[in-house]
């Protein structure tokens, strides 16, 4: 009997090579023939699962998505009960370098980012929209801890969302670039976020 394929697996295989590429190498050079050799497969299996480069970058980038979803969920959930305050926490302290997992997905969102800036065609069909839901989430839970009387009745929370983005992008890329380490990033970013919340911070 032949072997049935996981089509969902095999995809995966593939997009997950696309982000090795992205982590490392970074992806204006990166070819088909690339990815499928990162991968272990055929050229012909590759363009089989995504018929254009620009297919499998859509698809890799939704699998990086998952990726920092399920950091960033593990984070709110070590932080204790899932509050305003732990899902700010624990969303931005995720979203850092600090450790070999969390440098990878920076390095991959780097490299994608990097190649909307060289093709921002890319950027307009499939928008690097992640910024924005992120500032958004951020924004509506800042407001919640306003209502308990955890942030201060007077803060934008929209401004303030869009500036902690910022800061953790900003942080991000010193780590990367050799600025600081993640230890460092980490303390100024809980620096800025106890300033914003009463009392010290979750944990």
């Amino acid at each position: 009997m032949p072997k049935r394929v996981d089509h969902e697996q095999r995809r995966r295989q593939i997009g997950e090579a696309l982000l090795r590429i992205a982590s490392t190498r970074g992806l204006q050079s990166a070819t088909m023939r690339e990815v499928a050799a990162e991968a272990g497969v055929s050229l012909r299996l590759v363009q089989y699962y995504f018929h254009t480069k620009e297919q499998l970058l859509v698809a890799a980038l939704a699998y990086l998505g998952e990726q920092l979803t399920d950091r960033v969920s593990a984070s709110i959930r070590a932080l204790g009960p899932v509050t305003p305050r732990t899902v700010v926490y624990g969303t931005l302290t995720a979203a850092l370098p600090t450790d070999e997992e969390s440098v990878r997905l920076t390095r991959a969102y780097t490299g994608f980012y990097t190649l909307v800036f060289s093709e921002p065609e890319l950027g307009e069909r499939h928008g690097a929209t992640y910024p924005d839901k992120l500032e958004s989430l951020l924004a509506k839970q800042i407001t919640l801890a306003q209502e308990a009387g955890e942030v201060a009745s007077d803060v934008d929370p929209v401004l303030t969302a869009a500036a902690l983005v910022a800061l953790t992008h900003g942080l991000g890329s010193s780590v990367l670039g050799g600025q600081r380490d993640g230890a460092a990033a980490l303390r100024i970013l809980e620096y800025q976020l106890d300033r914003l919340f009463s009392g010290n911070r979750p944990g």
